[in-house]
Formats: C-alpha cells, structure tokens, sequence
C-alpha cells in the first residue's frame, strides 16, 4: 500500500518517537506538505471497549499521551502539518477515524 509512495514520502514503522512506538509514520520530502501518524488497533473488551468508536477514541489517546508527534516537531513540522489517524478493526470490520 505504501510502497507507492517512496517517491515523495519517508516511510518509517515501529519506530520510537516520543515516549513510544508508532505504528506507521508517513513523512514527506516536501516539507511543505502534510505528515501522517497511523495506529492500528483491534477492538479490545478487557480495554473497555464496546465499539470501534471506543477503539478509535483509545488509538489517539494513544497518540496523543505517547507524543507520537515528537520526532515530526523535531523535524520541523508544525502541528498543522500533522494528521493523525487510526484504524480499528473487529473480525473483517473496519473503522478509520
């Protein structure tokens, strides 16, 4: 999926930034252009979860506690270039948010 992108993005997964690991981070060569910060997660009943929205919502907490952001910042990229997403999932269920 990302392959396609070699050409114009850095992409990184797994790779520590701020007190964490994200999953998948997206980083342009033009610094103009946007940064991506993707999580996934799979619908977890012992996180308190009842619904892909509830994994969502602990995916960018996630994000957001973890400071994922850190090492775009240190890069120079302001938090207006910085998109956040997650993906939960549930069997063949899907949510992107």
């Amino acid at each position: 999926m990302v392959v396609s992108l070699a050409d114009r993005y850095k992409v990184r997964s797994n790779r520590e930034s701020g007190y964490g690991r994200y999953d998948i981070m997206i980083e342009p060569i033009d610094r103009s252009a946007k940064a991506f910060i993707i999580e996934f997660k799979v619908l977890d009943p012992d996180d308190e979860e009842e619904t892909l929205e509830d994994t969502i919502a602990n995916a960018h907490r996630q994000i957001e506690q973890k400071r994922y952001e850190a090492e775009l910042a240190a890069s120079g990229f302001s938090p207006g270039q910085i998109r956040k997403y997650a993906f939960a999932f549930q069997g063949k269920k899907c949510l992107i948010g």
